[in-house]
C-alpha cells in the first residue's frame, strides 16, 4: 500500500507539501498541486483519514452503538444513518455490542480515545454514569438523566393504535407480550398505550412480559401459551418477538389469524422472516435515522435544539396476521 512519503518521492516535494495539497490548506503553487494530485492518482493512494482527523484536530467519523445488527430494524436504522452520514462526508463507526452492558462500556471507552465526531446510541442497559457530554451524542428510544437528545417513534400512540385494530378485527381478549428493560425506554411506552386504550373501550386484557433480555425463548413463549391460552390477540412489542409467538402457536395447532390476531411493532415485516406477512405498527425508521443525524450535526456545530425529544408518528400496516 502507497504511502504519503511514497507520494512525495514520486512528485519530488516534501511530505508536508503533499499533507497541504491533501487538505487543502497552505499555500501550494498551481504546478506543484498538479505534479502531486498525478502522483496520487498513479499510485492510488488513499489518505490515513483517521491520522489526519487527530493532526486537524476534526473528526469526521461518527459512532453508532447498537445492540445487534441481526436484528432487521437495527439493521434498517444503521444503513439509513451511514447513507445520511455519507452524504456529508462522514464515516460511520459500527459498534454492535450484542446488549451486553460490559461491552457497550467498552466500546464508549474505545470512542472515547479515537476522537469521534458525535455518537447515536441505543442501549438498554444502565450505563448512564458512563455518558458523558464531551462528545455530541443523539439517543434513539432511550432517555437518560443528563440532557441528551433522543428520537423515537410515538410508542404510546402505536400502543393504542394496536388495540384498536385488535378489536376491530373481532378480537375480545388482547394480550400485550413484551419485555421490561431496567432503564426508562420509550419502548415501554408501547405497553402503556395499550393499556389505555384497553381500558377506555372497556376490553378485558393481558399483560405478559419478563425482564430484557429474555434469555430462553422456549421458556417464555410455553409459559404464556400454558397461561393464558384463552387470549385470541397478541400486541407484541416488536415485530421478531411476534413472529417468535407465531413459530410456536402454530406448533401447537393455533391458527393464525383464525384463532389468534397478531400485531407487531417495527415494521419489518417484509422482511423473509415473515410468513404470513405480518400486521405492524410501523416505525418511520428512515426519518428517524436520518433526523438523528441532522440532529447530531447541529450538536457537533454548537447550534442550540428547540427540544430535548423528538417523537415521530407512527401508523398501522396491514398485513395477513390480522
Amino acid at each position: 500500500m502507497a504511502s504519503i512519503k511514497d507520494v512525495a518521492n514520486i512528485a519530488g516535494v516534501a511530505v508536508g507539501t503533499v499533507s497541504r495539497v491533501i487538505n487543502n490548506s497552505g499555500a501550494v503553487k498551481p504546478n506543484t498541486r498538479r505534479k502531486v494530485e498525478e502522483a496520487i492518482q498513479e499510485l492510488n493512494y488513499i489518505p490515513n483519514e483517521v491520522a489526519r482527523n487527530f493532526k486537524m484536530q476534526k473528526s469526521k467519523m461518527v459512532a453508532l452503538l447498537l445492540p445487534s445488527i441481526w436484528n432487521p430494524f437495527f439493521s434498517e436504522l444503521a444503513y439509513y444513518i451511514e447513507d445520511e452520514l455519507d452524504i456529508e462526508g462522514f464515516k460511520l463507526m459500527l459498534c454492535n455490542s450484542g446488549g451486553k452492558p460490559e461491552k457497550e462500556l467498552y466500546y464508549l471507552d474505545m470512542i472515547r480515545q479515537n476522537k469521534v465526531a458525535g455518537i447515536v446510541g441505543i442501549t438498554y442497559n444502565d450505563i448512564e454514569n458512563n455518558i458523558g457530554d464531551a462528545i455530541p451524542i443523539v439517543s434513539i428510544d432511550r432517555h437518560f438523566n443528563k440532557k441528551i437528545t433522543c428520537v423515537t417513534s410515538d410508542n404510546y400512540e402505536g400502543g393504542r393504535l394496536a388495540l384498536r385494530e385488535l378489536v376491530k378485527a373481532g378480537v375480545r381478549k388482547p394480550a400485550f407480550v413484551g419485555s421490561v428493560t431496567s432503564v426508562f425506554s420509550e419502548t415501554m411506552n408501547r405497553k402503556k398505550g395499550f393499556i389505555h386504550e384497553a381500558q377506555t373501550l372497556g376490553v378485558d386484557y393481558v399483560i405478559y412480559e419478563k425482564p430484557d433480555p429474555i434469555v430462553d425463548d422456549n421458556a417464555y413463549f410455553n409459559e404464556f401459551l400454558n397461561k393464558h391460552g384463552d387470549v385470541d390477540g397478541i400486541f407484541a412489542i416488536t415485530d421478531m418477538l411476534a413472529a417468535n409467538y407465531i413459530e410456536r402457536a402454530r406448533r401447537q395447532g393455533i391458527r393464525i389469524p383464525e384463532d389468534v390476531k397478531v400485531i407487531g411493532y417495527d415494521g419489518i415485516q417484509d422482511h423473509s422472516y415473515f410468513h404470513p406477512i405480518l400486521s405492524t405498527i410501523r416505525q418511520p425508521v428512515e426519518e428517524m435515522a436520518r433526523m438523528t443525524i441532522r440532529l447530531l450535526y447541529n450538536k457537533i456545530e454548537g447550534i442550540p435544539l428547540d427540544k430535548q425529544v423528538y417523537r415521530l408518528p407512527v401508523k398501522f400496516r396491514q398485513g395477513e396476521t390480522t
